[in-house]
């Protein structure tokens, strides 16, 4: 590292760079953070309301099989089947990419279940109802677990480079800059020194000079 001015003024430029970089950088933070914590809200939410569905789905399960026997929910449960499109889209937060999950409604009318509606009852009907719920509520739930992990990965990255920043590269910068300044200041004292040094001599010659000729 050369004392000269041109390194002082890059240096310069280089914290000034690293201070607004380190802004950004906790701005993105920020606003990550803020979708995470909005994220994980509905998350909090969707399990709770996961965990009721799965409690009367049970028990709506226990329910028709102990009353219209194992084989009737069973053969019911072969003959419900079907598929569910699913879409991804995404939307950008600070350059992280949030997953949204779009689905065609899982909840289906009684005729369109697949099987016999003469050779079930109400309570098989009930059970199918409370497992659709149940699948439209994992299926919401998916997409933003997908998105909070990857949240969490970019906030973390971030912060690591964040800390870099202000406790590694923002000070060891500011060190050469405040020592390329000390040098110079330095050096320009001993210039001044030596410049007002010179001038003595000469003014002191002068004089000298002055003296001889006048006693002449």
């Amino acid at each position: 590292m050369s004392a000269t001015r041109s390194e002082l003024l890059a240096r310069r430029g280089q914290v000034t760079l690293a201070v607004n970089g380190r802004a950004l950088l906790a701005e993105k933070r920020t606003a990550l953070m803020r979708e995470f914590t909005r994220l994980t809200q509905s998350v909090v939410s969707g399990m709770q309301g996961l965990e009721e569905r799965a409690r009367t789905a049970r028990a709506s399960l226990a329910e028709a099989t102990a009353l219209d026997g194992p084989e009737t929910v069973g053969s019911a449960a072969m003959a419900a089947t079907g598929e569910i499109s699913v879409g991804l889209r995404s939307r950008n937060v600070a350059g992280v990419a949030i997953i949204e999950l779009e689905h065609d409604p899982v909840a289906r009318r009684r005729n369109d279940r697949g099987y016999s509606p003469t050779a079930t009852t109400p309570r098989v009907d009930a059970a199918a109802e409370a497992f659709e719920s149940l699948i439209e509520s994992l299926l919401d739930i998916v997409a933003l677990e997908l998105s909070l992990r990857r949240l969490a990965e970019e906030i973390t990255r971030t912060t690591r480079r964040v800390n870099a920043l202000e406790h590694v590269v923002i000070p060891r910068l500011e060190e050469e800059r405040n020592y390329i300044a000390m040098v110079l200041n330095e050096r320009e004292l001993e210039n001044r020194t030596r410049l007002m040094r010179a001038k003595n001599r000469v003014d002191q010659r002068a004089a000298d000079e002055n003296r001889e000729g006048g006693g002449r």
